[in-house]
Protein backbone atom coordinates (compact mmCIF):
# COMPACT_ATOMS: atom_id res chain seq x y z
CA UNK A 1 0.00 0.00 0.00
CA UNK A 2 0.63 3.63 -0.70
CA UNK A 3 3.25 4.93 2.08
CA UNK A 4 2.35 8.50 1.05
CA UNK A 5 0.75 10.65 3.89
CA UNK A 6 -2.05 12.41 1.37
CA UNK A 7 -2.76 9.04 -0.46
CA UNK A 8 -3.24 7.76 2.74
CA UNK A 9 -5.67 10.36 3.59
CA UNK A 10 -7.32 9.68 0.20
CA UNK A 11 -7.66 6.07 1.59
CA UNK A 12 -8.98 6.88 4.89
CA UNK A 13 -11.38 8.94 3.58
CA UNK A 14 -12.37 6.29 0.90
CA UNK A 15 -13.13 3.71 3.98
CA UNK A 16 -15.29 6.46 6.02
CA UNK A 17 -17.47 7.04 3.43
CA UNK A 18 -18.37 3.21 2.43
CA UNK A 19 -18.80 2.89 6.18
CA UNK A 20 -21.00 5.92 6.14
CA UNK A 21 -23.36 5.02 3.62
CA UNK A 22 -23.66 1.72 4.99
CA UNK A 23 -21.49 -0.59 2.16
CA UNK A 24 -19.50 -1.97 4.93
CA UNK A 25 -21.66 -4.60 5.89
CA UNK A 26 -22.09 -8.72 6.12
CA UNK A 27 -22.29 -10.12 2.76
CA UNK A 28 -20.12 -7.19 1.11
CA UNK A 29 -18.51 -7.53 -1.87
CA UNK A 30 -15.92 -5.42 -3.51
CA UNK A 31 -12.81 -5.06 -6.07
CA UNK A 32 -9.83 -2.81 -5.53
CA UNK A 33 -6.81 -2.17 -8.17
CA UNK A 34 -3.70 -3.33 -7.48
CA UNK A 35 -2.36 0.32 -7.00
CA UNK A 36 -0.91 1.27 -3.70
CA UNK A 37 -3.80 4.05 -2.85
CA UNK A 38 -6.57 1.28 -3.70
CA UNK A 39 -4.50 -1.15 -1.42
CA UNK A 40 -4.79 1.19 1.20
CA UNK A 41 -8.38 1.53 0.72
CA UNK A 42 -8.53 -2.46 1.16
CA UNK A 43 -6.61 -2.04 4.37
CA UNK A 44 -8.80 0.75 5.95
CA UNK A 45 -12.00 -1.28 4.90
CA UNK A 46 -10.57 -4.50 6.27
CA UNK A 47 -9.68 -2.57 9.71
CA UNK A 48 -13.44 -1.35 10.46
CA UNK A 49 -14.41 -4.87 9.24
CA UNK A 50 -12.49 -6.54 12.48
CA UNK A 51 -13.73 -3.95 14.25
CA UNK A 52 -17.40 -4.53 13.68
CA UNK A 53 -17.28 -8.06 13.09
CA UNK A 54 -18.54 -8.02 9.81
CA UNK A 55 -17.57 -10.95 6.74
CA UNK A 56 -18.19 -10.26 3.41
CA UNK A 57 -19.08 -12.62 0.56
CA UNK A 58 -16.03 -12.13 -1.82
CA UNK A 59 -13.40 -9.98 -3.58
CA UNK A 60 -12.80 -10.21 -6.91
CA UNK A 61 -10.74 -8.88 -9.60
CA UNK A 62 -6.65 -9.03 -9.41
CA UNK A 63 -6.07 -10.12 -6.83
CA UNK A 64 -3.08 -8.88 -4.31
CA UNK A 65 -1.63 -10.40 -1.07
CA UNK A 66 -4.04 -7.75 1.25
CA UNK A 67 -7.08 -9.61 -0.45
CA UNK A 68 -5.45 -12.97 0.36
CA UNK A 69 -5.03 -11.91 3.92
CA UNK A 70 -7.88 -10.57 4.13
CA UNK A 71 -9.25 -14.41 2.98
CA UNK A 72 -7.65 -15.92 5.52
CA UNK A 73 -8.46 -13.74 8.67
CA UNK A 74 -12.14 -14.80 7.25
CA UNK A 75 -13.05 -11.02 6.06
CA UNK A 76 -14.07 -12.56 3.09
CA UNK A 77 -16.24 -16.09 2.07
CA UNK A 78 -13.91 -16.56 -0.81
CA UNK A 79 -12.08 -14.74 -3.75
CA UNK A 80 -12.94 -14.94 -7.43
CA UNK A 81 -9.64 -14.60 -9.17
CA UNK A 82 -9.36 -13.34 -12.85
CA UNK A 83 -5.44 -12.34 -12.38
CA UNK A 84 -3.03 -12.89 -9.57
CA UNK A 85 -0.76 -10.00 -9.11
CA UNK A 86 1.33 -11.01 -6.38
CA UNK A 87 3.46 -14.55 -5.56
CA UNK A 88 1.39 -14.13 -2.43
CA UNK A 89 -1.73 -14.71 -4.71
CA UNK A 90 -0.09 -17.48 -6.75
CA UNK A 91 0.34 -19.52 -3.83
CA UNK A 92 -3.16 -19.04 -2.19
CA UNK A 93 -4.87 -19.83 -5.58
CA UNK A 94 -2.81 -22.71 -5.74
CA UNK A 95 -3.34 -23.89 -1.95
CA UNK A 96 -6.97 -22.80 -0.84
CA UNK A 97 -10.34 -23.89 -2.55
CA UNK A 98 -11.69 -20.49 -1.08
CA UNK A 99 -9.28 -18.79 -3.82
CA UNK A 100 -11.17 -19.66 -6.95
CA UNK A 101 -10.18 -18.96 -10.06
CA UNK A 102 -12.54 -17.64 -12.83
CA UNK A 103 -12.18 -16.98 -16.67
CA UNK A 104 -12.17 -13.02 -17.94
CA UNK A 105 -15.87 -14.15 -19.20
CA UNK A 106 -16.79 -15.12 -15.74
CA UNK A 107 -15.65 -12.16 -14.35
CA UNK A 108 -16.56 -8.92 -16.66
CA UNK A 109 -18.48 -10.01 -19.65
CA UNK A 110 -21.62 -8.29 -20.99
CA UNK A 111 -23.07 -11.58 -22.56
CA UNK A 112 -21.67 -13.79 -19.24
CA UNK A 113 -25.49 -14.97 -17.49
CA UNK A 114 -23.59 -14.03 -14.15
CA UNK A 115 -20.57 -12.15 -14.41
CA UNK A 116 -19.11 -11.35 -11.53
CA UNK A 117 -18.52 -7.56 -11.85
CA UNK A 118 -22.64 -7.45 -11.56
CA UNK A 119 -22.60 -8.50 -8.48
CA UNK A 120 -20.14 -6.10 -7.04
CA UNK A 121 -21.41 -3.47 -4.21
CA UNK A 122 -17.85 -1.71 -4.42
CA UNK A 123 -15.07 -1.42 -6.85
CA UNK A 124 -12.23 0.83 -6.00
CA UNK A 125 -10.81 2.34 -9.36
CA UNK A 126 -7.71 4.91 -10.14
CA UNK A 127 -7.55 7.55 -12.82
CA UNK A 128 -4.91 9.39 -14.52
CA UNK A 129 -7.49 12.45 -15.67
CA UNK A 130 -11.03 12.77 -15.03
CA UNK A 131 -13.30 15.55 -16.57
CA UNK A 132 -16.21 17.61 -15.36
CA UNK A 133 -18.87 15.13 -16.60
CA UNK A 134 -16.79 12.36 -14.60
CA UNK A 135 -15.52 10.52 -17.87
CA UNK A 136 -12.42 8.69 -16.59
CA UNK A 137 -9.04 8.25 -18.55
CA UNK A 138 -6.70 5.50 -17.31
CA UNK A 139 -5.11 4.28 -20.84
CA UNK A 140 -2.83 7.59 -21.46
CA UNK A 141 -1.16 9.68 -19.00
CA UNK A 142 -1.87 13.77 -18.71
CA UNK A 143 0.26 13.87 -21.91
CA UNK A 144 -1.59 11.83 -24.33
CA UNK A 145 0.72 8.97 -24.14
CA UNK A 146 -0.35 5.15 -24.13
CA UNK A 147 0.31 3.68 -20.26
CA UNK A 148 -1.81 0.14 -20.90
CA UNK A 149 -4.37 -1.30 -21.16
CA UNK A 150 -7.40 -0.43 -18.53
CA UNK A 151 -8.56 -4.25 -17.32
CA UNK A 152 -11.87 -4.48 -15.79
CA UNK A 153 -12.20 -0.70 -15.30
CA UNK A 154 -15.13 0.30 -16.95
CA UNK A 155 -16.93 -3.32 -16.15
CA UNK A 156 -16.50 -2.78 -12.78
CA UNK A 157 -17.96 0.79 -13.08
CA UNK A 158 -20.94 -0.46 -14.72
CA UNK A 159 -21.36 -3.47 -12.73
CA UNK A 160 -20.89 -2.45 -9.21
CA UNK A 161 -23.91 -0.65 -6.64
CA UNK A 162 -20.92 2.44 -6.08
CA UNK A 163 -17.80 3.08 -8.26
CA UNK A 164 -14.79 5.21 -6.41
CA UNK A 165 -12.53 6.75 -8.43
CA UNK A 166 -9.08 7.37 -5.68
CA UNK A 167 -6.72 10.08 -7.44
CA UNK A 168 -4.64 12.80 -6.44
CA UNK A 169 -5.87 15.92 -7.51
CA UNK A 170 -2.42 16.98 -8.07
CA UNK A 171 0.01 14.64 -9.98
CA UNK A 172 2.98 15.49 -11.31
CA UNK A 173 2.72 19.27 -11.14
CA UNK A 174 -0.55 18.75 -13.03
CA UNK A 175 -4.14 18.26 -12.07
CA UNK A 176 -6.34 15.23 -12.03
CA UNK A 177 -9.70 17.18 -12.88
CA UNK A 178 -10.24 18.68 -16.68
CA UNK A 179 -12.64 19.73 -18.86
CA UNK A 180 -12.61 16.64 -21.04
CA UNK A 181 -10.38 13.85 -20.42
CA UNK A 182 -8.09 13.20 -23.75
CA UNK A 183 -9.39 9.75 -23.78
CA UNK A 184 -12.83 8.31 -22.46
CA UNK A 185 -11.99 5.05 -21.09
CA UNK A 186 -14.66 4.51 -18.60
CA UNK A 187 -18.28 6.80 -19.06
CA UNK A 188 -19.09 9.07 -16.41
CA UNK A 189 -22.29 7.74 -15.68
CA UNK A 190 -20.63 4.54 -14.28
CA UNK A 191 -18.75 6.85 -12.00
CA UNK A 192 -20.32 7.65 -8.65
CA UNK A 193 -17.86 9.40 -6.57
CA UNK A 194 -14.11 11.10 -7.12
CA UNK A 195 -12.15 10.81 -3.72
CA UNK A 196 -9.31 13.89 -3.65
CA UNK A 197 -7.29 14.44 -0.05
CA UNK A 198 -9.26 17.80 -1.13
CA UNK A 199 -12.53 16.95 -1.16
CA UNK A 200 -14.92 14.39 -2.43
CA UNK A 201 -17.06 14.64 -5.53
CA UNK A 202 -20.46 13.05 -6.14
CA UNK A 203 -22.34 12.65 -9.43
CA UNK A 204 -24.95 14.43 -9.72
CA UNK A 205 -26.99 11.66 -10.46
CA UNK A 206 -26.36 10.30 -7.07
CA UNK A 207 -28.14 13.00 -4.92
CA UNK A 208 -29.37 10.55 -2.01
CA UNK A 209 -25.61 9.52 -1.74
CA UNK A 210 -24.59 13.07 -1.93
CA UNK A 211 -26.85 14.27 1.04
CA UNK A 212 -25.36 11.25 3.40
CA UNK A 213 -21.75 12.46 2.64
CA UNK A 214 -22.57 16.19 3.83
CA UNK A 215 -24.32 14.79 6.50
CA UNK A 216 -21.67 12.91 7.56
CA UNK A 217 -19.78 16.02 7.33
CA UNK A 218 -17.24 14.75 4.57
CA UNK A 219 -15.77 17.39 2.62
CA UNK A 220 -17.87 16.79 -0.29
CA UNK A 221 -17.64 19.57 -3.31
CA UNK A 222 -18.81 19.87 -6.19
CA UNK A 223 -16.42 18.56 -9.46
CA UNK A 224 -15.55 22.64 -11.12
CA UNK A 225 -14.36 22.96 -7.10
CA UNK A 226 -11.82 20.47 -6.63
CA UNK A 227 -10.77 21.48 -10.77
CA UNK A 228 -10.66 25.00 -9.58
CA UNK A 229 -8.68 24.20 -6.00
CA UNK A 230 -6.08 22.64 -8.26
CA UNK A 231 -5.76 24.81 -11.12
CA UNK A 232 -4.92 27.50 -8.42
CA UNK A 233 -1.99 25.53 -7.55
CA UNK A 234 -0.88 24.52 -10.57
CA UNK A 235 -1.73 27.48 -13.01
CA UNK A 236 -3.96 25.84 -15.95
CA UNK A 237 -2.46 23.37 -17.91
CA UNK A 238 -1.16 24.24 -21.79
CA UNK A 239 -4.07 22.38 -23.99
CA UNK A 240 -1.76 19.14 -25.48
CA UNK A 241 -1.54 19.05 -29.04
CA UNK A 242 -2.97 16.14 -30.64
CA UNK A 243 -2.72 14.96 -34.47
CA UNK A 244 -4.86 13.23 -36.97
CA UNK A 245 -3.93 10.05 -36.86
CA UNK A 246 -5.51 7.23 -34.75
CA UNK A 247 -3.25 5.09 -33.41
CA UNK A 248 -5.42 2.77 -31.31
CA UNK A 249 -9.02 2.57 -31.06
CA UNK A 250 -10.76 2.50 -27.59
CA UNK A 251 -13.75 -0.08 -27.29
CA UNK A 252 -16.20 -0.57 -24.76
CA UNK A 253 -17.13 -4.02 -22.96
CA UNK A 254 -20.31 -4.57 -25.59
CA UNK A 255 -17.64 -3.95 -28.33
CA UNK A 256 -18.91 -0.14 -29.53
CA UNK A 257 -16.21 1.96 -30.16
CA UNK A 258 -16.00 4.34 -27.08
CA UNK A 259 -13.08 6.76 -28.12
CA UNK A 260 -10.24 6.59 -30.39
CA UNK A 261 -6.44 7.74 -29.57
CA UNK A 262 -4.41 9.93 -31.61
CA UNK A 263 -0.60 11.03 -32.04
CA UNK A 264 0.78 13.54 -29.76
CA UNK A 265 2.81 15.93 -31.42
Amino acid sequence: PTTDPENLKIADMTAQLLNETGYIKNGMSMQTGAGGTSIAVAAAAGQIMKEKKIRGSFASGGITSYFVEMLKEDLFQGLLDVQCFDLKAIESIRENPKHQEISAMRYASPAAKSAAVDSLDVVILGATQVDTDFNVNVHTDSNGNIMGGSGGHCDTAAGAKLAIVVAPLIRARLPLIVDQVLCKSTPGDTIDVIVTQRGIAVNPKRKELKEKLIKAGLPVKEITELKEIAEKITGVPKKVELGNRVVANVLYRDGTLLDTIKNTL
